[in-house]
């Protein structure tokens, strides 16, 4: 696989992501279901917002990995909340497992109406190999 980052400004490289990625000689493409913070068990998390985001990013860590493939070759990765407001402090969370990870992943930020249950924020991805 080859894969091939472009953004023609340095702005979004403070926010964690880039403006396209070109992917060639794939193997693989996994598209994962919006992952957030709902516990093996099922139930959807009543707990504020770093720690549904701190659950969302494991739970798409699982997949990905269990999937057989690896975090690093993210190549979109859309953001779904409630109160964009309210995960901004805490978005640093995400920036830093999207460095540990080497990420260089196409993503887009969105407020939603309402996600599922007691939901606030939900992590869309997609992944190459």
């Amino acid at each position: 696989m080859q894969k091939r980052e472009f953004s023609p400004w340095a702005w979004q490289d403070g926010r964690s992501y880039v403006q396209a990625v070109e992917v060639k000689n794939v193997e693989g493409t996994l598209y994962c279901s919006g992952q957030a913070a709902v516990h093996a068990d099922g139930t959807s998390s009543t707990a504020g917002m770093k720690e549904q985001l701190q659950l969302a990013i494991s739970n798409l860590e699982q997949v990905i990995t269990g999937a057989g493939y690896e975090c690093k070759n993210i190549v979109r990765l859309n953001v779904y909340t409630t109160a964009i407001g309210q995960l901004w402090p805490e978005f640093s969370i995400l920036q830093d497992w999207v460095a540990q990870h080497g990420i260089k992943q196409a993503t887009t930020l969105f407020e939603v109406k309402s996600l599922f249950e007691t939901l606030a924020v939900e992590l869309e991805a997609t992944v190459v190999k």
